[in-house]
């Protein structure tokens, strides 16, 4: 009987221990988690009026405990009118990233991640009285980037990411149009991206 019982008391430990194993929040080799961030907005002042939308989903999977590769996409599309003149803007971008944590506590994280992508643009001006611009080109772009991320239960968890260090290069299609180069460096907080991850 003693053995039973204990043989029992065993399995129901060892049951236990796969469970809490099984809903342990955090990130850990073999995860894949899908983020993303959607944003929109509009403002009008008189006859100005000006709207953005923006989605960048983003795909990841941990190769070890600490370190995630993955692959990043982007749209992003402005309007202005003034009621004399409009001009529209859309960006398309692919690209990939890695990023290495550090985990503290198993529901907080903080990340280093390196991302390169590639982008195309289309700009569109337009005159009421019928005059039409188009300018269309494509660039490159490189990245480093801190960020943190906080598990709110055992799938999903909010994440931020700030830039602080950027080159980028956009072509024109335009001949004898310049390339124009940038180079970013800094650390502004108020240039925080919120996006929400989910964990399979």
């Amino acid at each position: 009987m003693k053995k039973i019982v204990l043989t029992v008391a065993a399995v129901f430990a060892f049951g236990f221990a796969n469970a809490q194993e099984e809903t342990s929040e955090g990130f850990k080799k073999g995860d894949v988690f899908i983020s993303g961030a959607v944003g929109f907005g509009s403002t009008k002042t008189g006859d100005f009026k000006t709207s953005d939308f923006e989605i960048a989903p983003s795909v990841g999977y941990f190769v070890t405990e600490n370190i995630a590769l993955g692959v990043a996409f982007g749209y992003g599309s402005s309007k202005i009118d003034n009621g004399v003149a409009d001009a529209k803007n859309s960006t398309l971008s692919v690209g990939a990233f890695g990023r290495y944590y550090f985990t503290p506590a198993s529901k907080f994280s903080i990340f280093g991640q390196l991302g390169v992508n590639y982008m195309s643009y289309d700009d569109e001006f337009n005159l009421e009285a019928g005059t039409l611009a188009d300018s269309k080109g494509n660039g490159f772009g490189v990245a480093v980037a801190p960020g943190v991320s906080y598990f709110l239960a055992k799938n999903f968890a909010i994440e931020a990411t700030f830039g602080i260090l950027s080159y980028e290069t956009l072509n024109p299609d335009e001949d004898g149009v310049d390339s124009t180069n940038g180079f970013n460096f800094g650390l502004d907080m108020r240039d925080i991206r919120l996006g929400l991850v989910y964990k399979f």
